[in-house]
């Protein structure tokens, strides 16, 4: 199954680009710009998104205050859950991305800043 050991990396840089966000690339990661918000996006494969372990800590000090994480859809409640124990210093959200390239924002709680 291709959800599993693919990331979705395309599928997060098309979502950033319809929300009208400017890419910076760094290799499998990127950060997306607008306005004043700058986002560290980082795509999740399945067994990742699943046992994300120091893949929650890397690049919390010096980067973007802003993570989002990109996963497929079926895989976002274990992350959300890994996120909320980890209690990591940045503000989070996570976008499950559904096989026909649609796709949802997961926040830490229902009160949060859309991305």
């Amino acid at each position: 199954m291709a959800t599993v050991t693919i990331p979705p990396a395309e599928e997060a840089r098309d979502v950033f680009k319809r929300l009208g966000y400017a890419i910076e690339e760094r290799g499998s990661e990127f950060v997306a710009e607008r306005k004043w918000r700058r986002v560290q996006v980082t795509p999740l494969r399945a067994e990742d998104a699943k046992s994300p372990g120091e893949i929650l800590e890397y690049g919390s000090e010096g980067g973007p205050r802003l993570r989002c994480f990109v996963t497929w859809m079926d895989c976002t409640e274990p992350l959300q859950s890994s996120l909320q124990s980890a209690k990591p210093p940045y503000d989070w959200a996570i976008i499950g991305i559904e096989p026909d390239g649609e796709f949802q924002v997961v926040h830490p709680d229902p009160g949060s800043a859309p991305i």
